[in-house]
């Protein structure tokens, strides 16, 4: 099993995202995260989808996304020529005694503090999965009120592959 990273340029009309995420329900594909988000031009959105399996399976995804009416383009966002992130949200309980050490553990991986409450912090952190998972790690001492979690977002390097319609 492997993952791959698509990004779709669709047509931004109702229904556009429920029909992808219908195409994988039916063949019994795996999704492991997707976003989708208006582009500069209000006609098109843009969805990031993670998808796992074989390369076969990863290349049939590719194919039937691909012949989807409202897609009008996919590509692969490969890790070596392409930019990812994530955003997380964390809320933390902390008392007064604990608060500085989640301040800190946000500090190293440069997270941000967005709420702060007497029993409680919310960390909003912004990168790669990897990166994520390793914040959330370290807050294994502490306990974890909620979690929120965009999915990957991405874009390819460069000029060379963007799609002009």
């Amino acid at each position: 099993m492997q993952k791959k990273v698509f990004q779709l340029l669709v047509d931004n009309t109702s229904g556009v995202l429920s029909r992808i995420s219908g195409l994988f329900s039916r063949r019994g594909y795996n999704i492991e995260s997707i976003t989708a988000g208006t582009t500069a031009d209000p006609r098109f959105t843009r969805i990031t989808i993670v998808a796992s399996g074989d390369d076969e399976i990863l290349d049939q995804i590719e194919k039937q996304v691909a012949k989807l009416v409202d897609v009008r383009d996919i590509k692969e966002l490969r890790p070596d020529n392409s930019v990812y992130r994530e955003l997380a949200l964390v809320k933390v309980r902390t008392n007064e005694v604990q608060r500085q050490g989640v301040i800190s553990i946000a500090d190293i991986f440069r997270a941000k503090i967005i709420d702060v409450s007497a029993d409680s912090l919310i960390v909003e952190l912004t990168g790669n999965q990897e990166k994520i998972e390793a914040f959330l790690n370290l807050l294994g001492g502490y306990e974890i009120l909620e979690l929120a979690r965009t999915g990957i977002a991405g874009l390819g390097r460069g000029t060379e592959n963007v799609t002009y319609l």
